[in-house]
């Protein structure tokens, strides 16, 4: 039976994705891309993530664009959110599994007299509490990869299906190069790094600790490759945009030559699968 919580939705406490009702399972965390917990589901509510102490902590990257955080690590995967604030409106990416007052009111100081225009995040794992975001926010449009629809598990009016590149604010473009999820989506942001270009990549393509190389999986925690074709297919795709600057869905950044780290680890990836250095093991 399905019950209903105070705030009307469940969020999953690992992935952190909002739920309309509460199944046995998590859809997302079931599949193979994501992993249940040894300990099991569990399912927990905003008021209980607020009575617990929860926030949203918000940082700085770099003129217009801040990194949004749930501190403690108490739901989701401790994903760094995004907000990208231009003079046209901001654009909240990858939104947090969890808001408050406070978080909202930050949100709405830092995107100034144009708000927010829409709630977007790269893929399902990333979904957080979106359609609350949206309520909350003042009913602005959640979009949703069209090839990744099926994942959303709190239908609403405000959930959109988006395809093909979508210039969301001037200079601001969503693209969907799939590889992790079919829709699977990045933001290129050509005001950005001083006017070089920036990717907010998602998990699509990954920031490595070394801040010189990337990668690209079907599931990280699984680590689940991709095939060589998939990641130069994908490296094509956003190698039709400028950017000197990638930031992943954590805290993971390429600082400088960001386009041609992304090419070269491409062909490094694919090189590897396809077995050029099978003398190397």
């Amino acid at each position: 039976m399905t019950e209903t919580p105070d705030a009307a939705f469940w969020i999953c406490a690992t992935c952190g994705v909002e739920h309309a009702d509460r199944p046995a399972v998590c859809a997302i965390c079931a599949d193979e891309r994501q992993y249940v917990p040894a300990t099991g589901q569990r399912w927990t509510t905003l008021a209980e993530l607020a009575e617990a102490g929860a926030e949203v902590g918000f940082t700085e990257l770099e003129p217009g664009l801040w990194g949004l955080r749930v501190r403690p690590a108490m739901v989701g995967i401790g994903q760094e959110s995004k907000l990208l604030v231009t003079d046209a409106g901001a654009l909240l990416w990858d939104p947090p599994a969890f808001l408050d007052d406070a978080a909202v009111a930050r949100v709405r100081e830092l995107a100034g007299e144009r708000g927010v225009v829409a709630v977007v995040a790269s893929h399902p794992h990333m979904f957080g509490v979106q359609v609350e975001w949206s309520h909350r926010l003042g009913g602005v449009p959640v979009l949703v990869s069209r090839a990744d629809l099926d994942w959303v598990a709190r239908p609403d009016a405000a959930v959109d299906g988006w395809e093909g590149d979508r210039e969301i604010l001037p200079g601001v473009t969503m693209t969907q190069p799939g590889g992790h999820f079919p829709g699977s989506a990045v933001v290129h942001w050509a005001g950005g790094a001083d006017g070089h270009g920036v990717l907010l990549s998602g998990d699509t393509i990954f920031a490595n600790p070394d801040r010189t190389s990337v990668s690209f999986m079907r599931s990280y925690p699984n680590r689940i490759p991709l095939s060589g074709q998939v990641v130069e297919r994908v490296a094509a795709h956003v190698g039709r945009f400028a950017f000197a600057r990638l930031y992943n869905n954590f805290d993971g950044v390429v600082p400088q030559d960001a386009y041609d780290v992304v090419q070269r680890s491409a062909h490094r990836h694919a090189a590897w699968v396809r077995g050029d250095f099978d003398h190397l093991t």
